[in-house]
């Protein structure tokens, strides 16, 4: 791994170290970032998020390659896929990191060098990606599940023993397991989350890529997508999963009407919903796109309060082909330990402390779960920023993202927690890794706005007095209005500090 600027002894000084916003809090650029740099000009529209570097950005230094690091240059992608020689972004570089503000604490985006739309669909590889090991997966079917341990799951999840949890991480060629949807006939119909038959009709269709999102308990405005090519416009479906509380109050603000779309969102209603938290709900569509998408190749998942500003192929282009990858999540801008994400979620609020303090100390008795350290290199972080996973669907991938969900089931509903023991099972036992990209990355391609009831609370914007030949003043500056803690148990996630929401794209990237 390589460090800079802040980068100290990475196993004693852990703790402190992920800890101190010196430790350039905008985000981290530890690990290496791709040779040289060149200047891009490009003017396509749909690679307008391409950060053109200026001269005050160039750099000549070229530090070593990261562990995990595939060379561009390689031709290993399987049967379908274009080489790489020659690639536009082969030698792109970050630029340096923006100067200290302390009017801009905060996490911002850093470049991301996309290639055109049209070239980005023409690397989709023809054939699946191959699957190690697990080459069949299929899923648990009980009508009458009964809990036998406790903390062991839920209805709609089943009720796995300890046994058979820790059976799942046994990779073998043929596996079945718990995967959520254990009732009804099929997932959607008579399990909780259930769909309206049309919708169920809509969801078995095929699709090479889809988008999908998700608001429960009216906790989100939807964000519609920009700078969408239209090659996806017209190949690529948007979906966003409602429960009826949300439905009703987007029909009542005249939002949702009988063709149920909401600009490029198709949106899908959610029936019986299986839990009374809404953030656990919202588990079910990011972690089991699967099981409700039978028949999707990629998926790109995005939470509710995110805008997508990146056309979906130059997404999965970057992220997911260019890496020869199977599965892309970012990693947490701050911590990458998971015993300092479980104290920060207790001090945030984030759910009942006895629970975390159960989960953690489950995963270090039971499943050796240390803190992280360079011993762990090529991997570069537990902790993930998963308000966005990038997936292909592949036997192995659906594999882990069932049993992810199956530890949120029997544990807390804070993924970032059981992210990690999770992939290191799966990682122990097969050539499978994931791509876990830097946050700033991330930022590049979805923009965060407040949750409702933050923006609710909001005054009016700010009045603008101007006299002739006089600059702007301005009066009746908002101010914040305190959050209010939510329930002792179960609590929604939610940053205490919110980040301010950006209405149109910079192309400096610099983004608050």
């Amino acid at each position: 791994m390589v460090c800079f600027w802040h980068c100290d002894e990475l196993g004693g000084n852990i703790n402190s170290e992920i800890e101190d916003t010196r430790s350039y809090a905008i985000t981290r650029y530890e690990f290496l970032k791709p040779r040289g740099v060149i200047e891009d000009k490009s003017e396509d529209s749909n690679s307008s998020r391409v950060f053109s570097l200026t001269s005050r950005h160039r750099s000549t230094a070229r530090p070593p390659p990261a562990p995990n690091s595939l060379s561009l240059s390689k031709p290993t992608r399987k049967k379908g896929y274009f080489p790489t020689w020659g690639h536009r972004c082969d030698h792109f570089a970050f630029p340096p990191p923006p100067p200290a503000d302390r009017r801009r604490p905060g996490p911002r985006p850093c470049p991301v060098c996309y290639i055109p739309v049209e070239q980005a669909i023409a690397s989709m590889p023809s054939s699946p990606s191959e699957s190690p090991i697990l080459r069949t997966l299929t899923y648990v079917h009980d009508e009458n599940p009964i809990e036998s341990e406790p903390h062991g799951g839920s209805d709609f999840g089943g009720y796995p023993s300890l046994e058979e949890r820790d059976a799942a991480f046994n990779i073998k060629e043929t596996m079945k397991v718990h995967c959520g949807f254990v009732k009804g006939s099929r997932p959607g119909r008579q399990t909780g989350f259930d769909f309206d038959e049309a919708d169920l009709l809509e969801l078995d269709q095929y699709h090479d890529v889809i988008v999908a999102s998700a608001i429960f308990g009216n906790y989100d405005v939807i964000q519609q997508p920009r700078n969408i090519s239209s090659e996806a416009k017209k190949n690529i479906p948007f979906y966003m999963f409602i429960d009826e509380e949300t439905e009703m109050y987007m029909k009542n603000a005249s939002i949702l009407s009988s063709s149920r779309r909401v600009g490029l969102w198709r949106i899908i209603i959610v029936r019986n919903i299986p839990y009374a938290d809404s953030r656990r709900n919202g588990k079910v569509p990011k972690l089991l796109l699967h099981r409700i998408f039978p028949n999707v190749r990629y998926s790109i998942w995005i939470d509710g309060k995110l805008e997508l500003v990146v056309d979906p192929y130059q997404v999965l282009e970057r992220f997911l082909w260019r890496q020869n990858a199977t599965f892309a999540i970012s990693r947490h801008y701050r911590r990458f330990d998971v015993f300092v994400e479980a104290e920060a979620n207790k001090a945030a609020g984030k759910y009942e402390n006895a629970s975390i303090d159960h989960q953690i100390q489950f995963y270090k008795y039971h499943d050796g779960l240390t803190h992280y350290s360079r011993a762990k290199l090529p991997i570069t972080s537990d902790v993930p920023e998963g308000c966005v996973i990038i997936r292909e669907h592949i036997p192995i991938t659906n594999l882990f993202t069932c049993l992810w969900f199956n530890e949120v089931d029997r544990f807390t509903s804070r993924d970032q927690l059981s992210f990690s023991t999770v992939r290191d099972k799966i990682m122990a036992k097969t050539d499978w890794s994931i791509n876990m990209f830097m946050d700033c990355e991330r930022r590049n391609f979805v923009i965060q706005a407040y949750h409702r009831d933050i923006l609710e609370q909001m005054p009016p914007p700010a009045v603008v007095t101007r006299r002739p030949g006089q600059p702007a003043s301005y009066t009746n500056r908002p101010q914040m209005k305190s959050h209010p803690r939510r329930g002792k148990v179960d609590k929604r996630s939610g940053s205490k500090r919110h980040h301010r929401v950006v209405g149109t794209v910079l192309t400096n990237h610099m983004l608050i």
